[in-house]
Formats: structure tokens, C-alpha cells, sequence
């Protein structure tokens, strides 16, 4: 679908622009470029409508850096918040693990509750936002149920399905100081204390580190930590299903950080923590749980580092000899993105000139011969049918699109020709492959032509 008219918000836009130029992914706008992952995109909502259904799901998504598994994952964000998932994303590092001693589990946790979105707070930090809400519908439906907030059955009416929640998750590991805390919170609401509030939600965040800490200020008995984060986000799933929400999405990027770990112990007990998760989605004991890892094929695939040196693992998301063929496999746990087209590329690079003459109010300085001119000569590099990532034609697209519009005597074709356009090969040595004198390429076959261009 063409989208000639698009309106973008200057906001929206600027953040967009911004990233792009920095080869950063976007963290808002993602719709308005995303190009040709519509399959894996679908695949991901399959599983949504399952996980609403109180099913759960777990997939890889595996590409190269720079191929758009952080684009993607956004991407996903923006669509279950407007089908009335509430999500939670996180980048591992060295800090943030799986499983790990001196917080690094609690840290994934605390990353992951921090940025928990949803449709009334989409930029995250909803925690509050999510409870604050969910009380205020109680109280409403006290008054569509005749009762006044002066009535003296008003707050037995509110306490009453605030409790038949609370009590559904007791049963749930970690439940019965989760129900607590909530109760607790709900108290605190109610009657304007603000540092209760404030304690309550330190604890649902696992910002508490110490278990006698929680005990004095709250009168719980245990605290979020390293060995059980992993329950409480599949009670946070249990529990916003319970108050209305579909269910609960989580995407863990830059899950290569994993494979860079040097002790094999510490990175076997990661890869535990993601068979423990696996187990958990294809069976069904995470109820509402949707989880995402984005990862690189050496995270994925290294039989030394990997997740396929844990032979758990391997026999669970090695690709069978019929994936072998030129067939994509979607239903499977792990989603390989492919190299854009070239026309996607194409497609890309025009919407960008749309965007960026909206945002600065100019009309670009670049024709559409041109255009096809700088793609020419990305696609014609050596390597570039197997190489090429959108991040690095985005970033020298968007960088040319700036110096056009700040140098009113630059032109287009003499950047383009004279080699301005010089594109590395993505962040990771492993995949750089030496170009030779004898390697040639046909330059007419990237021809395009406007009418070859499907949005």
C-alpha cells in the first residue's frame, strides 16, 4: 500500500530521523518505514492470538547485525500494544543475564519492568500507570454497580473483586507476597500514602536487595532476586491478564552478549534459563507469556559458544533437513530473517526522501534517477548480494539526504559518483569477507524502475 500522504508527527518524526542517522534503532515510528517483514511479522501476531487466548510462545529471531532484529522486535512492540498486549523490552549486557550472581538476573528484571508499555503509556515506565488504572476501573465499576463513593458498600464492593484477583494468584510461584504487595499498594492508594506506594512499587520493580530491607517496610518474606525473576514475569503475565490486558510480550535483544560470555559454566546456566523459558512456552505453564529473543547466527548457531553447544537446545531449534531447501519455515521456533530485495530496498530509501522533506518542510534534492544511482552502487559492491544490512544503507541515505539539505550547491549525482557513498560492513568482524580484483558484478541487473516499486 502507497502511503504518498503520510502525515507523521514532528515528534515522532524528529526521534525517528535522529536514530536513523545514528543507526540506532528507532524506538518510535517504526511502522512508518518498516519494509518487507510482513511474514515474519504475521508469524509473531499468529502466536499473539494464541497467547490471548492464554497459550504462550517463545521465538528466535536470528540475523545478522545491522539485518533489523531490533527493528523487528520494535516493530512487534507497536503492533501487541494496540491489540492490548502489555510489553516489556531489554537488551542483555554484561550486567543484564539469564542467570548470574551479583544482581545480573535481577538487572534483566529491573530493565524489563522499567520499560513495560502499554496502549495508555507506550513509551513505558507503565507499572504505575497499569495499577493506577486497573484501581480506578474497580471503583468504576462500583458505581455502575449503584453504589456511591460515600457509601459505606462502596469499598467492600471495590476490596471484593480487588481480592478474587489477588487470590487467583497466590497459587502462582512467588504469588502469595505478589498478592500482598498489591494489597498492600492498594491500601496505600486508597488512603494517600505515598512512600507505602512508593515501597510497594520498588518491590514490584525488584528494586529491593535485600530481604530483611522488605520485611521491615513491607512485612514480606522474600524479594525478587536472581534465581526467581523469571517466575515473576510469568506471574506479571497471569496477572494483567486478570485485569484486562491479553497478556503480556517480552523481547530480550542483543542475546549474543550471552554467547561472549568466556566462563562455559556461567553461559551453560544461561542457556538453562532460555530451555527452562522454552519448555515453559511449548508446554503451556506460562500462561499469557509471549517471549522474544533477537540473537546473531553465531549466537545461535557456534557449536563451541552457542545456543548448539548445549545439546538441549540444539535438538530443539536445529533446522531440520527440509529447511535446507529455498522454502521459509515461520511456524518453527526460530525466525531467520532474510536479505531485503532489492526493491524493498528501493521502496525504503523513497519513503525515507518523503519523510525527511516532511520533517524539514524542503522538497529533496534528489531525484529518482539518483536514487536508483546510490543503490546502484551499494548493491554493486563485493559481497553486497549476501552482506548488504539495511543499517548501513539507512545510515549513508539518511547522512546524504542532510548534507543535500544543508549545502544548497551540493549535488546529488557528483556525491554519489565521486564516492561519497562508502558503506562498512555492520559490526562484526566475523562477517567481513575480502573483496578480490577478480570478483565482478553485473551493475544492470539492479536497475528499477518506479513501477517495479511494491509499498
Amino acid at each position: 500500500m502507497e502511503n504518498n500522504d503520510i502525515k507523521v508527527p514532528k515528534r515522532i518524526l524528529s526521534s525517528l530521523l535522529s536514530s536513523l542517522a545514528a543507526g540506532v534503532v528507532p524506538r518510535s515510528g517504526a511502522p512508518y518505514i518498516a519494509m518487507g517483514r510482513r511474514d515474519e511479522v504475521n508469524a509473531v501476531l499468529d502466536d499473539l492470538e494464541l497467547v490471548a487466548d492464554g497459550g504462550a510462545g517463545m521465538r528466535f529471531i536470528i540475523g545478522k547485525y545491522g539485518s533489523g532484529k531490533s527493528f523487528l522486535l520494535q516493530l512487534i512492540r507497536g503492533y501487541a500494544i494496540d491489540r492490548g498486549f502489555v510489553t516489556a523490552d531489554a537488551d542483555l549486557s554484561p550486567e543484564r543475564r539469564f542467570s548470574g550472581s551479583k544482581g545480573t538476573g535481577r538487572a534483566t528484571f529491573c530493565e524489563l519492568v522499567r520499560n513495560l508499555a502499554c496502549k495508555s503509556s507506550p513509551d513505558g515506565a507503565a507499572l504505575s500507570v497499569i495499577l493506577a488504572k486497573w484501581m480506578s476501573s474497580l471503583q468504576s465499576d462500583a458505581v455502575a454497580a449503584g453504589f456511591m463513593p460515600d457509601d459505606p458498600g462502596f469499598s467492600q464492593f471495590v476490596e471484593k473483586k480487588l481480592f478474587a484477583v489477588i487470590r487467583s494468584l497466590e497459587a502462582q510461584v512467588g504469588g502469595f507476597d505478589f498478592a500482598l504487595v498489591l494489597s498492600k499498594y492498594y491500601r496505600a492508594y486508597v488512603g494517600g500514602d505515598e512512600l507505602k506506594t512508593s515501597a510497594c512499587l520498588r518491590w514490584l520493580r525488584g528494586e529491593f536487595t535485600t530481604k530483611t530491607e522488605a520485611r521491615s517496610i513491607l512485612g514480606v518474606s522474600s524479594i525478587i532476586d536472581d534465581d526467581n525473576w523469571y517466575d515473576f514475569i510469568k506471574l506479571y503475565a497471569v496477572f494483567f491478564r486478570a485485569i484486562g490486558y491479553k497478556g503480556l510480550v517480552v523481547m530480550i535483544d542483543e542475546c549474543v552478549n550471552l554467547y561472549k560470555i568466556p566462563n562455559r559454566i556461567s553461559r551453560e546456566n544461561n542457556y538453562e534459563k532460555i530451555l527452562s523459558m522454552f519448555n515453559d512456552a511449548l508446554q503451556n505453564k506460562a500462561e499469557g507469556l509471549e517471549l522474544l529473543l533477537g540473537g546473531t547466527p553465531q549466537f545461535l548457531e557456534d557449536g563451541r559458544r552457542g545456543l548448539f553447544s548445549y545439546e538441549a537446545l540444539k535438538s530443539r531449534l536445529y533446522d531440520n533437513r527440509f529447511a535446507e531447501t529455498e522454502y521459509r519455515n515461520l511456524i518453527g521456533p526460530v525466525i531467520r530473517l532474510r536479505r531485503l530485495s532489492d526493491d524493498e530496498l528501493f521502496a525504503l530509501i523513497v519513503r525515507l526522501t518523503k519523510l525527511h522533506a516532511q520533517y524539514y518542510g524542503a522538497e529533496p534534492r534528489i531525484t529518482a534517477e539518483e536514487q536508483q544511482e546510490f543503490l546502484k552502487i551499494c548493491l554493486s559492491r563485493a559481497g553486497a548480494d549476501t552482506m548488504i544490512t539495511p543499517r548501513e544503507i539507512i545510515r549513508d541515505y539518511v547522512s546524504l539526504l542532510n548534507i543535500l539539505m544543508q549545502n544548497p550547491d551540493a549535488d546529488a549525482s557528483a556525491l554519489i559518483g565521486g564516492g561519497a557513498v562508502k558503506l562498512d560492513h555492520g559490526d562484526d568482524p566475523d562477517e567481513i569477507k575480502e573483496e578480490t580484483d577478480s570478483q565482478s558484478y553485473d551493475r544492470s541487473k539492479y536497475d528499477f524502475t518506479s513501477e517495479d516499486i511494491q509499498f
